[in-house]
């Protein structure tokens, strides 16, 4: 029996939408340091519990007009927004991968395509969630960007023992490292484990040490972030801090440099570590692994020359880990595409302000996001364009 597609449709949205419920309990409880589980939802203003009548996505929101059965308190039209956002987000992709030529590859529903698709609408949501809290608290949890790093390590290192290799290298489905790139990522690591060991024997000193006892240093308030909250915070000699950063990405630059000198150096180990790396899994693994320091040198490389440049901190290291985790996923050469097709978001945000006359800035991470889900749809296009460029 064949499923009409509409139903999978339909399906898919209000599955999605169940999703986005979630992420508006993570967007909420996350910055509050509470848990996702327990207790139940209840309503913040007179603290009694929801029934589950009263948490149906999106149509439980319009039923009660927005605001609470009991006190009738205003409930955030944020929750609707969210819900809607990740229903639509899981429809279209779906749309997108199997009813549409724009990503060739993907293969049929029910195989490789299921794999890729969830991995991909995982991605997705965690995002949205991140940009739901960076928009209201100017903060990227660390804990959501380790769950997007780790999504596509496992997933590189798994999606060869369920998806031929070869569909994965010829459509770039997934991370997929060569002998070189695998070398690169590999030293890198192992220079991030010198670089963490300096850190934790204090041999190096972090950047921005005790700007903020609420989050970790990559979770601090962006530049442009909450003024009451950065009124409270030392002053910084912001040029003094990055070169600390430089510092710790040193050992990480020399790992990765240094692996490669010596495997072009010592022929045997050179032969070695073309046939390992090349192992369908360890390729994987090792493809997200240099997409997430790839990812990661981006913003950070802009952040460092742009604070140098300005003498003002320039970019969030949560911004830094956002794209090395998405990069784990997407892979290094599709993370930067992304990293330079954000900055019109932003642009297009700028100019719809000015039209309004309402200015108000917001976080770059939503842009950043933003500029991963074009490249996740003009993935092809993006491809062929970049094929035809480098054959002249």
């Amino acid at each position: 029996m064949v499923i009409p597609a509409w139903i999978w449709i339909v399906f898919t949205f209000a599955f999605g939408c169940s999703i986005g419920s979630f992420i508006n309990v993570v967007i909420y409880r996350l910055p509050r340091d509470r848990s996702l589980v327990r207790p139940g939802s209840s309503c913040p203003a007179c603290g009694r519990p929801i029934g589950f009548y009263d948490n149906i996505p999106l149509l439980s929101w319009l039923m009660l007009a927005g605001k609470c059965r009991r006190c009738k308190a205003p409930i955030s039209p944020r929750y609707f927004i969210v819900e809607l956002i990740v229903g639509v987000l899981f429809t279209g992709l779906y749309l997108v991968y199997f009813h549409t030529e724009l990503r060739r590859g993907i293969g049929p529903m029910f195989g490789r395509g299921a794999f890729i698709y969830v991995v991909h609408v995982l991605m997705l949501a965690a995002l949205v969630a991140a940009s739901g809290i960076d928009l209201e608290h100017w903060v990227i949890p660390l804990s959501i960007c380790w769950l997007i790093t780790a999504l596509g390590l496992v997933a590189s290192l798994a999606g060869p023992l369920v998806i031929d290799p070869r569909y994965i290298k010829s459509y770039t489905l997934l991370p997929f490292a060569s002998p070189t790139t695998a070398a690169l990522a590999a030293g890198a690591a192992v220079g991030t484990g010198v670089s963490l060991i300096l850190l934790a024997t204090k041999a190096l000193k972090r950047s921005y040490e005790g700007q903020s006892d609420d989050y970790d240093l990559a979770e601090a308030p962006h530049q442009a972030g909450n003024a009451a909250a950065a009124a409270v915070e030392p002053q910084y000699n912001d040029r003094a801090e990055v070169l600390r950063e430089v510092l710790f990405l040193l050992p990480i630059i020399a790992g990765s440099a240094g692996l490669c000198w010596f495997l072009r150096c010592h022929q045997p180990a050179g032969r070695w570590w073309a046939d390992f790396s090349q192992i369908p899994a360890v390729a994987g693994l090792l493809g997200a692994v240099w997409g997430y320091f790839v990812g990661c040198a981006v913003v950070w490389g802009t952040r460092i020359f742009g604070t140098l440049l300005f003498g003002r901190e320039a970019m969030g290291l949560g911004d830094v880990h956002l794209m090395g985790a998405a990069g784990a996923v997407i892979g290094p050469m599709y993370i930067v595409v992304a990293f330079f097709i954000a900055p019109f978001f932003g642009l297009a945000w700028a100019m719809c302000q000015m039209f309004f006359k309402k200015i108000r800035q917001i976080p770059y991470g939503p842009f950043l996001s933003l500029g991963i889900l074009t490249v996740m749809i003009f993935h092809d296009w993006i491809w062929d364009r970049l094929l035809f460029w480098f054959r002249q």
